[in-house]
This record gives structure tokens, sequence and C-alpha cells, in this order.
């Protein structure tokens, strides 16, 4: 079962992404390092909701 951190983990690595193209499209490096940042951080919640769902699993 996916839970809440997962979830919000994958959304930010998504919006992150977007966030990242425009930025690139736009020749905008600030937009386009705070896509990077926000899919980092996506990418970091994501690992910690799997880490939380492994160890529900295992109790």
């Amino acid at each position: 079962m996916v839970n809440k951190d997962q979830v919000a983990g994958v959304a930010k690595q998504v919006k992150g992404s977007v966030k990242q193209a425009a930025g690139k499209a736009a020749g905008d490096r600030q937009t386009q390092a705070e896509g990077m940042a926000d899919k980092a951080t996506g990418k970091v919640q994501k690992a910690y909701g799997d880490v939380k769902d492994k160890v529900k699993k295992a109790l």
C-alpha cells in the first residue's frame, strides 16, 4: 500500500521535472535550479515513505 510520503514525493519529483523543463525552455536558470531541487527533495521524501512502508510491513 502506498503512503502519503510516497505520493507526495512522486508528486514533488514530477513538479520539479516540469519546473526544470520550463526554466530550461525559458532560459531561466533560477527556475531550472528550483526544479532540480524539488526533484531531489521529492526523491528523498519518496525514499522515506518507502522505508516507512517497509518498517510497517515488517511489524
